[in-house]
């Protein structure tokens, strides 16, 4: 019942750097900015602020900025010097909307630090000094710790705002790189046409950075040259981290919107879970943007789609997730080399950053909230781990368990229905969380990921969040059965498909004396199927272990386990009038066998029906009142009465059946059933022949000729040794209102006495023939006909007969056997 696995190897293709590229970034040309004596008068100014000291870089270096020339040994600019370098550009360099920033916008592209942050004189300077980048001058801008922020919902309430925006760019993007055009302006200004606030405009230039530039996986590996400036990136589709960032700043800056590249450290390719970040340098590059005052984040390299690490190529998946993030949920990958770039009240250190669980953008966009543990690592305790997600919305999850490996993004990134290692452990999903009880089979450590869905989708489950799992001392397990269905216990889709509790909840199901019943609640009458798994377990032997009773607000289950260990119980529905609807899996129950099991010749009768003891269908024929409510009955005598009222006046039909493979009687086993009817009232009596268990199937049917219809069947078991007599073998004469009072048994004894008393309403004479002698009852006050019968020797049968109305013909009601002296017949 499992669907195949899509196994493939996603990366989020984050990295700037690859395994050849050299510790330190190319330098990139410097940049000059045109400055107005009014502009340069205001900068001068905003330098002399307190707290700041001196200019070290111009912030349009893909690593913050470009190479101090002047003075290599000293590593700190005067603020003369920096003025300096600030050269005119011609109308010609600079586009129109980078001559329109204003003079504070400018002021926020030069870094500054603390003093204590500033180098010595006499440090070596020769490699660069990497600027720290602020969101901004604090005296204009809404930045971390300083007021309340915006979040993404107040920019607009859903990514369907922009369908007439990403419509636009899909199309004219598509123009352009048809007509080879490459120019960053051109572009810029043609997705952007149309665009009617600054939001929309960042919105066009992420969607044609997400939909036209490939993640460069060759020049990633290091076995192609990286592109590195504009009209490259564009020319040839594709690019490393800082090509989409610097990308992303300059088409910002052509249509005036502010625009920083962020360096920092993420959780993408290359990232070891739990690896310590301190000291490494970091490697790659995303956007903040400035809208309405405020900084907000975004990553169109995150946004374009993932790698495939095993066929090292690009997969296009466009993600919206990444558009504007908020910072509380960005911070979960990305972590930025200045801590102010956090945009967060509270900033968290690196280590923190390392300690958090990694989360997907579907963790995100599914809703979900982490219960626990709040570390991505984990030790066992007594072999066991637990992790628990909360959802506010029903949804499917499912889990993978692999042995470690260096990489996060290993694994699948999308996965169909499956079993998942359910051996690894055990899921279950409540009406508002999901708990994963980890179970690692051997000492080690072990990767594992979450999967998760809407519940109403059919497409494959997302990665949501990924964890390590340290087992230094494994716990002795039995196998457990894999499971097709993803979590234990009640499924999400249970309420909706009219299932509304159980009697066993998500926890593992003991099991005393080698059977256990399984009770489910139900709002509507239900139509049930049973599966139950054992590992060593056939799928003929486990039939034979399941008895199902269907009524219309419950649904019963009595499983018999044989072998010791884990079984898996699985219950699927369908609305009971409903035919032709599939059956939909509703419950999966983990059974766990440990003391005694039972015996196979203890399992239930082979050709069992679905629906045993009274039920939904027993109603709908106007069976009622039953004597026994359950579809299990058992004896110790081998002898029990069902009653129950027959409220339509059907005709009743009554089977006894066992395993006849195995078993076989002297007698016929429909001598061991015996049918009384009075008035409404039904009694069929059993007198099983051995110990075992049997099956007693009753139909019915309306009118005379047509089929008889299964009502329901009973399971009896027979656990006593005393062998039960058969009754008499009765004809079509013995109908409503006949009873039997004595003898009750229809095998008697030779040249004996025995004593008959019977009810036969309308009769006019009632008689017992034995051989050629004939005895007539007697009617008494009670209108039972009774006498003594001898039964003389050498005869085999007695009959017992009646007339009724005015004919004087006797017709044969039933016989009865007569034992042979010293021995049976």
């Amino acid at each position: 019942m499992s669907a195949d696995v899509a196994m493939q190897k996603f990366s989020f293709p984050f990295s700037c750097g690859g395994p050849s590229v050299s510790q330190h970034s190319e330098a990139t040309p410097n940049a000059c900015i045109q400055v107005k004596p009014l502009e340069l008068h205001k900068l001068q100014e905003n330098l002399s602020e307190p707290g700041l000291v001196k200019v070290i870089g111009v912030c349009n270096d893909v690593q913050g900025g470009p190479k101090p020339k002047d003075n290599p040994k000293n590593g700190v600019l005067s603020r003369t010097s920096v003025f300096e370098k600030l050269t005119a550009e011609t109308e010609d360099q600079r586009p129109v909307a980078k001559r329109q920033l204003s003079s504070e916008s400018a002021a926020r592209t030069i870094t500054v630090v603390k003093k204590s942050a500033v180098r010595t004189d006499g440090e070596d300077n020769t490699k660069g000094v990497k600027p720290k980048t602020v969101p901004g001058q604090k005296s204009s801008l809404s930045i971390a710790g300083t007021g309340k922020r915006k979040r993404r919902k107040d920019l607009f309430s859903s990514f369907e705002v922009f369908h007439r925006v990403d419509s636009h760019v899909i199309r004219v993007g598509a123009e352009l790189k048809e007509k080879r055009v490459y120019d960053v302006k051109t572009i810029a200004h043609s997705i952007t046409e149309g665009a009617r606030t600054e939001v929309e405009r960042v919105r066009a230039i992420w969607v044609w950075l997400c939909h036209n530039i490939e993640y460069d996986v060759s020049g990633f590996l290091g076995r192609s040259e990286k592109l590195s400036s504009p009209e490259e990136v564009i020319a040839a589709g594709r690019g490393v981290c800082c090509g989409y960032s610097s990308l992303c700043s300059e088409m910002c800056r052509e249509v005036g919107i502010e625009c920083q590249e962020v360096p920092g450290h993420s959780k993408g390719v290359g990232y070891r879970q739990g690896q310590s970040l301190k000291g490494v340098k970091s490697d790659h590059l995303w956007n903040a943007v400035l809208l309405s005052g405020q900084w907000f984040l975004l990553d169109a390299c995150w946004g374009a789609g993932r790698v495939n690490m095993e066929q090292e190529s690009f997969i296009k998946r466009f993600d919206d997730f990444y558009f504007l993030t908020d910072p509380e949920e960005f911070i979960h990958s990305h972590f930025p080399d200045e801590e102010t770039w956090q945009l967060l009240d509270s900033p968290i250190s690196i280590e923190e950053f390392e300690r958090r669980v990694f989360k997907t953008s579907a963790f995100f966009t599914l809703g979900l909230r982490l219960i626990q543990p709040h570390q991505c690592h984990m030790i066992t305790d007594d072999g066991e781990a637990n992790i628990s997600l909360g959802f506010s919305r029903p949804t499917v999850f499912t889990f993978e368990t692999t042995p470690h490996q260096d990489l996060l993004h290993s694994g699948s990134s999308e996965k169909q229905r499956d079993t998942s290692k359910s051996s690894f452990g055990l899921l279950t999903v409540s009406h508002r969380s999901m708990k994963l009880q980890l179970l690692p089979p051997a000492c080690g450590t072990y990767d594992v990921k979450i999967f998760a869905r809407p519940e109403a989708a059919t497409t494959p489950l997302m990665w949501v969040c990924s964890f390590a799992v340290e087992c230094p001392v494994p716990r002795a397990m039995e196998e457990i059965p894999e499971n097709p269905f993803l979590s234990w216990g009640l499924q999400p889709n249970a309420q909706a498909q009219g299932v509304s509790g159980s009697s066993s909840g998500s926890e593992v199901v003991q099991v005393e004396q080698g059977s256990c019943e399984v009770v489910l609640k139900t709002s509507r009458p239900l139509m049930l199927v049973c599966e139950l798994v054992h590992p060593s377990l056939e799928p003929g032997v486990a039939k034979r272990c399941l008895a199902t009773q269907i009524q219309s607000d419950a649904l019963t289950c009595h499983v018999l386990c044989p072998i010791h260990g884990f079984y898996r119980l699985s219950v699927f529905v369908r609305d009971y009038e409903k035919t032709d609807v599939k059956f939909h899996n509703v419950a999966n129950f983990l059974l766990h066998c440990k003391g005694k099991a039972t015996s196979l010749d203890e399992l239930f009768p082979p050709n069992l029906g679905s629906a045993c003891g009274p039920g939904v269908r027993t109603s709908e024929f106007g069976l009622s009142k039953f004597s026994h409510t359950t579809g299990v009955v058992s004896t110790q005598q081998g002898k029990c009465n069902i009653t129950f009222h027959n409220q339509q006046d059907l005709e009743l039909h009554t089977v006894l059946s066992w395993d006849e493979i195995t078993k076989q009687s002297r007698l016929p086993l429909s001598r061991y059933l015996f049918c009384t009817y009075t008035d409404s009232k039904v009694t069929v009596s059993a007198s099983l022949p051995d110990r075992g268990v049997y099956r007693l199937g009753l139909y019915a049917r309306t009118t005379p000729g047509d089929s008889f219809n299964p009502m329901c069947d009973f399971v009896l078991k027979n656990t006593g040794n005393q062998p039960g007599a058969p009754f008499p073998c009765v004809y079509s004469a013995w109908r409503k209102g006949c009873v039997l009072f004595e003898p009750r048994m229809g095998l008697l004894e030779s040249e004996s006495w025995v004593r008959f008393r019977v009810r036969v309403p309308g009769a006019q004479k009632v008689c017992v023939v034995v051989g050629q002698t004939r005895t007539d009852l007697k009617l008494n006050k009670s209108r039972v006909w009774e006498a003594d019968v001898f039964t003389g020797g050498g005869v085999q049968q007695l009959k017992l007969a009646a007339a009724s109305g005015e004919s004087a013909d006797m017709a044969v009601m039933m016989t009865f056997d007569i034992r042979s002296t010293g021995k049976e017949e």
